[in-house]
């Protein structure tokens, strides 16, 4: 790459691309055997990252550390291996805290994924809390983890379920939300930034109204933690959560951020070993925070290669991070907009997240996906787990494309050279 390209990115392109080696490879072969196939023949073109990041070697080289050298469980044993992976887990705990701005380990519990961490709240909180006359408020454009998990809640509880508008620009309608945001609300559950429409929602407007009326909010930052600075301190969110697969992670491994004295008056939602703290034939009590909801032999590894994944993240640095997806999501929203007969959904290019979800006309999007698969270019089609977004705006499905540190224009280049070609196909 030359020097005047590469000074075009805010990231050293060239050398983060060195870290990751699944982006040399080519596809297009045999399916059935995971891994490089002689048949594969297209340069990978990598633009699912909404769904999953790729995880660059120093991330693989910490799990492999853990596995060759120091692999045991934590908390149960006295032997040298046990404490060794104690303390690596604890100060896991303490550079998540560190990176999003909690106060400390105690506001900090790991899960398997966003999902189970809204789960967790709403099974653990939600359950005890939430009566008839209570409303939980969400957005239109909720992902399914927060929309499915809330409205079963509250058909168990008796609480009501309302959603703030989204308008046609993909904004979310703030009069809406201070309409519904009343004394009866309990829970506001939003999502920081939309993985269908790109929206970043004024999350620190909706804390302070949701406090202004007692109630607390949760911010679901899958989308957000990976990409831009996060602090839960300055947001003033009651809960915020994320997934250590979108952000160079490993998978199976997620994060539940709380303040401290909520989490203290919260039950714990599973049970088991390592979350108690005395159990007799009569009763139990239970370990301190983050433990007491952490049963069970917890995501050692997984937790070890998301320390990693951070330490990655901030060395580029998070500024660096999200300047470089809005060059990527401003370029690509242009270039597919240029298309008349190629639809985009949400906010304009240069005011949104890594991502452009979009249609072609007369073409469902999973038709589109398979044409641009034999290009080998991955990216997402379906309705991204916000099948209700995707009933409003009044189609069954879009195509997503999404970026992260390792894109690059030409690989958006590539993306709609494949477009291009479906257009001619099914013109």
């Amino acid at each position: 790459m030359g020097t005047q390209e590469q000074k075009a990115y805010p990231i050293d392109i060239a050398s983060v691309r060195g870290d990751f080696p699944i982006l040399d490879r080519t596809v297009g072969g045999d399916i059935e055997t995971p891994g490089p196939s002689p048949d594969d023949t297209d340069p990978l073109v990598y633009l699912d990252n909404a769904a999953t990041s790729q995880t660059p070697t120093e991330v693989v080289e910490a799990l492999t550390e853990y596995y060759y050298q120091y692999n045991s469980n934590v908390h149960r044993g006295i032997h040298h291996l046990s404490q060794e992976a104690s303390v690596a887990y604890e100060v896991a705990h303490d550079r998540v805290a560190e990176f999003i701005g909690a106060d400390g380990r105690e506001e900090i519990i790991f899960t398997k994924n966003t999902t189970e961490s809204m789960n967790l709240v709403a099974y653990a909180w939600g359950l005890s809390e939430l009566e008839p006359g209570d409303t939980v408020v969400l957005s239109e454009m909720e992902h399914h983890a927060s929309l499915v998990t809330w409205q079963q809640i509250a058909k168990r509880t008796g609480a009501t379920v309302e959603y703030i508008r989204v308008d046609e620009d993909g904004y979310l309608d703030m009069e809406h939300a201070r309409e519904l945001i009343d004394d009866s609300v309990a829970m506001v559950s939003v999502v920081h930034i939309s993985n269908t429409l790109g929206t970043v929602t004024p999350v620190e407007e909706l804390a302070d109204l949701t406090h202004d009326h007692g109630g607390y909010i949760f911010v679901d930052g899958a989308q957000s933690a990976p990409t831009r600075p996060v602090d839960v301190d300055a947001m003033d969110t009651d809960f915020f959560a994320f997934s250590g697969h979108k952000m160079l992670g490993p998978t199976g491994i997620g994060v539940l951020y709380g303040k401290q004295e909520i989490l203290e008056s919260m039950e714990p939602y599973l049970y088991g070993g390592e979350m108690i703290r005395r159990v007799t034939y009569e009763d139990s009590t239970w370990e301190d925070l983050p433990w007491k909801f952490e049963a069970g032999t917890p995501v050692i590894a997984q937790a070890i290669g998301l320390h990693a994944a951070i330490d990655y993240l901030e060395d580029i640095g998070m500024e660096t991070v999200q300047a470089h997806e809005e060059l990527l999501a401003k370029y690509a929203y242009d270039r597919l907009s240029a298309f008349d007969d190629v639809e985009t959904y949400g906010p304009p290019g240069g005011d949104r997240g890594g991502l452009v979800a979009f249609n072609l006309e007369g073409v469902h999007a999973h038709d589109l996906s398979s044409i641009l698969n034999e290009y080998g270019v991955a990216i997402r089609a379906g309705d991204h787990c916000t099948q209700p977004l995707h009933d409003k705006i009044g189609v069954p499905a879009s195509t997503r494309a999404s970026f992260y540190i390792y894109n690059t224009r030409e690989e958006i280049d590539e993306l709609v050279t494949a477009v291009d070609a479906a257009r001619e196909l099914f013109a």
